[in-house]
């Protein structure tokens, strides 16, 4: 028999899952790789403002942590006076100092001549946003510095970074009659955006799943099948767990809530009645023992 006349073999298929979680996987992890790289470039940011004179005061800011509920951020200022504004161990002022801040802090920082200069936190009241907004909240923070020393004004040079990580700030910095301004601004940062996303989505997305199974018990009349209404009520009270890991802790009542998480408990506890109701009502009346004969 020539080659011409043999059956032709049927073309192997190729496995399509298997293929599409290996690209998941992949993009999984070269998003997460690209937003891990961005948060530790946006973390390393230094901003600067004021003169870079060799007699000077240096101030470095950093702000440790924001809370967006209580309308609040905490700035670390570390003082150093620098040149002849110093004593000869270069961390004490040579005459009393006295640091001036803006009208969104809760006064001026004053050092004494002659001693140790330590770290200090400084409360800054942010302006702007709601906490409502969550995860698309965002706020600003008004911070200037000057300083005046033995009764004379001096010049100030103030470097400013972030190690709050579940924020990202933005900086427009410049210098007005010798006094360092700060105009910050303050969003969440990429990863809790994203992952804030995420929640909602994979809320919608149980929710539509049980939503799914109910209308296939109800429509097939299977009655009261207690493995699919153990895993409803489990997914009704396990996204109340879920929704209370979103980064930030935002109250209840916030944008998450009112687009995911409780239109998604709304469907669920729905389905989970609608699927028991009807379940009752697909049960076969229970028949009467018979007697057993004498």
């Amino acid at each position: 028999m020539s080659n011409s006349h043999r059956p032709a073999r049927p073309a192997r298929r190729v496995p399509l899952l298997p293929g599409l979680v290996l690209i998941a996987i992949v993009a999984a992890v070269t998003v997460g790789a690209w937003l891990q790289f961005g948060e530790r470039q946006a973390l390393d940011t230094v901003y600067t403002a004021g003169r870079a004179d060799r007699d000077r005061i240096d101030i470095n800011a950093t702000i440790q942590r924001v809370d967006a509920a209580g309308r609040e951020m905490t700035l670390r200022v570390l003082v150093t006076p620098r040149g002849a504004l110093a004593d000869p161990d270069g961390v004490s002022p040579a005459e009393d100092l006295t640091v001036q801040t803006s009208t969104a802090t809760r006064g001026d920082l004053t050092f004494k001549a002659h001693q140790r200069i330590a770290t200090m936190d400084l409360p800054v009241a942010l302006t702007g946003g709601s906490i409502t907004d969550y995860p698309f909240d965002a706020y600003g923070a008004d911070v200037e510095f000057g300083a005046v020393l033995g009764g004379e004004k001096v010049p100030v040079r103030v470097t400013l970074s972030n190690n709050d990580v579940l924020f990202s700030a933005t900086v427009d910095a410049s210098t007005v009659q010798g006094i360092a301004v700060l105009d910050i601004g303050l969003a969440r940062s990429n990863s809790v955006f994203i992952f804030a996303i995420f929640m909602m989505l994979a809320m919608w997305a149980l929710a539509v799943s049980v939503l799914i199974g109910g209308w296939y018990l109800v429509t097939r009349r299977k009655g009261l099948t207690w493995p699919a209404l153990g895993w409803m009520a489990a997914t009704l009270f396990a996204l109340a767990a879920f929704r209370n890991t979103a980064p930030g802790t935002p109250p209840i009542g916030c944008l998450l809530d009112y687009i995911a998480f409780l239109w998604a408990e709304t469907v669920i506890a729905f389905c989970l009645i609608t699927v028991v109701i009807t379940g009752i009502r697909a049960e076969p009346p229970a028949t009467p023992p018979t007697d057993a004969p004498s």
